[in-house]
């Protein structure tokens, strides 16, 4: 495996602190991208292989100094890992117009915003490899609660695939990656927003649900190192796959979104199939 450098968002906390390790002890360079560099810096400490960056991605401007500081230092950008990420919970009609847009700008204007300031090296290189990280709720969300994460993702996911048409004749290949339940901060209060109650329809469902989502920090089953040493797998590849579903539950997400497909379609193959011109 030749040395690479990889560009991570969001590695200052949760995951994104595993994906910068799993890239040092297989051996690759890292600009390790977060909202408080300090922060960065104090979690991953020093090395010559590792640049620490202010890197808000709501901000394109952050996003492009980030880009131009791990030219300056690395001379070329071989991976980009889009994981910086927000959750925002609650059902649809409570949450604010300004909390809608927080989510969308974390989760998809986010990585647009750093993707776009990475492609022109990538372009120039002719070669590199855009990994974004979404969810099951990006593939299946037919569940309460997380309308607003769930269009972030479905959102991203729709880029993405467009993106990989777009890019692959340069040389630059694309990974959709969809985790089920990591043991991750998304979880936390640092992390995880909840709408405020404002409607009383809702009220004999709100609460159970709140406490599910907060029950649910720390004991999720997926092994977030492990799924940063299967990054570095795949990264590897001479050809990486458009999609990585990552975990057994988000196996169990996306083979029942399948199923769910092709009952909706033979439901209605007849109907489907009888509306071109006579």
């Amino acid at each position: 495996m030749h040395k690479q450098v990889w560009l991570i968002t969001g590695a200052g906390r949760g995951m994104g602190v595993d994906f910068v390790r799993a890239a040092l002890v297989a051996g690759h360079s890292v600009v390790a991208s977060g909202r408080d560099r300090d922060r960065v810096s104090r979690v991953l400490g020093t090395s010559s292989d590792v640049l620490a960056v202010t890197l808000d991605v709501t901000s394109a401007a952050d996003a492009e100094a980030a880009v131009r500081a791990a030219v300056d230092r690395f001379g070329r950008i071989d991976v980009l890992v889009n994981n910086a990420a927000s959750f925002y919970a609650g059902y649809f009609e409570e949450l604010t117009p300004a909390q809608i847009d927080r989510q969308l700008a974390a989760s998809l204007i986010g990585p647009m915003n750093v993707t776009r300031a990475v492609l022109p090296v990538m372009r120039q290189q002719r070669s590199g490899h855009i990994i974004s990280i979404s969810s099951s709720a990006g593939l299946a969300a037919g569940f309460e609660f997380v309308s607003a994460y769930a269009a972030s993702k479905f959102g991203l996911e729709g880029w993405m695939e467009s993106l990989q048409a777009e890019i692959a004749p340069f040389g630059i290949a694309t990974t959709i990656v969809n985790p089920g339940f990591f043991r991750t901060e998304l979880l936390t209060e640092q992390s995880t927003n909840y709408a405020e109650a404002s409607i009383a329809d809702y009220d004999d469902r709100r609460g159970p649900l709140v406490e599910y989502w907060k029950a649910q920090n720390g004991q999720q089953l997926g092994d977030p190192a492990k799924l940063a040493r299967a990054l570095i797998t795949i990264a590897s590849e001479k050809q990486p796959p458009r999609r990585f579903i990552a975990g057994a539950d988000a196996i169990v997400t996306a083979e029942q979104k399948i199923a769910d497909l092709k009952a909706q379609i033979e439901a209605h193959r007849e109907l489907s199939t009888s509306l071109a011109f006579d």
